[in-house]
């Protein structure tokens, strides 16, 4: 995408952004629900549209400064609310919850493979026509393997967090999300030192060759 000018790179990414984090946190709510907590439904959050989960720094300002300036993009959106206290086994199914984010971007992965799969079935194959779809599914790929493996990691409040924090007893685990009020100092920290991209890197790398191998690419 280097040979795209930032127009064509916002329109390219605009769309599997705005899927990737807005899908994200519904799952989040839609697994909450189904485990007791209906927060997310009263506020009005279990919704595909954009606009009730943007948060203006994670979803526009900290993506819109890494199109311009890099090659890699990540952001986040509004979390969806989560009663703990409403869950039927609350410290079993807050890891449940954590889980859905990340799984959903995996699935949504999968489904920007298939529309890259179809942009390269489609008559004119490499067209200038079919070259747009090529590139919004690249860039879906793209943005859904890297949040679903920066939510992995154990920082808190990320939902790798909640999943080691369901492991530990209870102490610990009080003393470990005590982290949150850090947590985004640090990815700041990791993200402007180069220590995220470093973290990430190999495992996306493998994730995303396999998934272009899908395509057949």
């Amino acid at each position: 995408m280097d040979e795209l000018n930032l127009l064509q790179r916002i329109a390219i990414w605009i769309l599997p952004v705005l899927f990737a984090i807005t899908v994200h946190e519904v799952a989040h709510g839609w697994v909450a629900m189904r485990l007791g907590d209906r927060t997310a439904m009263m506020l009005g959050r279990l919704t595909l549209n954009p606009i009730k989960h943007i948060d203006p720094v994670g979803t526009l300002l900290v993506p819109g400064v890494l199109l311009i300036f890099s090659n890699f993009i990540f952001g986040w959106a509004k979390p969806v609310p989560v009663t703990w206290e409403n869950l039927r086994r609350p410290k079993r199914d807050m890891a449940l919850v954590a889980v859905a984010g990340p799984m959903a971007n995996l699935i949504m992965a999968l489904l920007w493979v298939a529309i890259m799969k179809l942009s390269l079935l489609l008559p004119g194959g490499l067209s200038a026509a079919t070259q747009p779809l090529l590139y919004m599914g690249a860039a879906g790929i793209q943005i859904n393997l890297i949040l679903m493996l920066l939510n992995l990691l154990p920082l808190p409040p990320l939902d790798g967090s909640r999943v080691v924090s369901s492991l530990l007893p209870d102490r610990l685990s009080w003393r470990y999300n005590q982290l949150e009020k850090y947590g985004l100092l640090i990815l700041l920290i990791l993200l402007a030192s180069g220590g995220l991209q470093y973290i990430l890197g190999t495992p996306f790398y493998k994730l995303q060759t396999m998934l272009y191998l899908l395509v057949g690419i």
